[in-house]
């Protein structure tokens, strides 16, 4: 099973994507944490994007797909996986699906998670408070102006993949509104 999940910031991407992979033995791939991996690895890809990093610039794309695809090489991939944070752009989302093809893979799904973003800023905020009340530390970017411009990232950068993944006809969305228990359950109708 291959998935993306796409949603702005506190849609309930990572819960759902946890849900699954303890389900169906599929590992959840973060663009973040391949990155750090290739680098920590020291792979040929890795350096370059280290290289790239210690220079303190963006690693391109070319990079990141490149990473993508060596992971997605990985043995703990043969029965699929779910791509977290990836692809990001239109042209990510292109490059993946020729790399798809390339290795005679498809997507089984590409799920949207839609949600109201000013009920997203709530929920947010009762987050913080709920951990502060708890004892535990908060995310350096769980504030209201940090968390509203990351959803206006998510709105011009991420959010025309939609538009993108429902040309292909893979877009499925879900109500992230829903309880945890509902949104799997319709993930799980859109999966059988």
């Amino acid at each position: 099973m291959r998935l993306i999940f796409l949603g702005p910031p506190g849609a309930g991407k990572g819960t759902q994507a946890k849900l699954l992979t303890e389900r169906y033995g599929i590992p959840q791939l973060s663009t973040g944490d391949m990155l750090r991996a290739a680098v920590a690895q020291a792979t040929e890809v890795g350096k370059r994007a280290k290289a790239v990093m210690d220079a303190g610039q963006l690693v391109s794309d070319a990079i990141v797909n490149e990473i993508v695809s060596d992971r997605i090489d990985a043995p703990d991939c043969a029965n699929g996986f779910i791509l977290d944070g990836y692809p990001r752009t239109v042209p990510q989302a292109v490059a993946l699906g020729e790399m798809l093809k390339g290795k005679g893979l498809k997507l089984d799904a590409v799920i949207e998670l839609k949600v109201d973003e000013t009920a997203l800023v709530k929920r947010m905020e009762n987050r913080v408070a709920e951990t502060i009340a708890a004892g535990g530390s908060v995310r350096s970017d769980d504030n209201p102006e940090a968390f509203k411009r990351r959803l206006t990232e998510y709105r011009e950068k991420t959010a025309p993949l939609s538009e993108h993944y429902a040309g292909t006809g893979e877009l499925k969305t879900v109500d992230g509104m829903a309880d945890v228990d509902a949104v799997t359950a319709q993930i799980e109708k859109i999966l059988a």
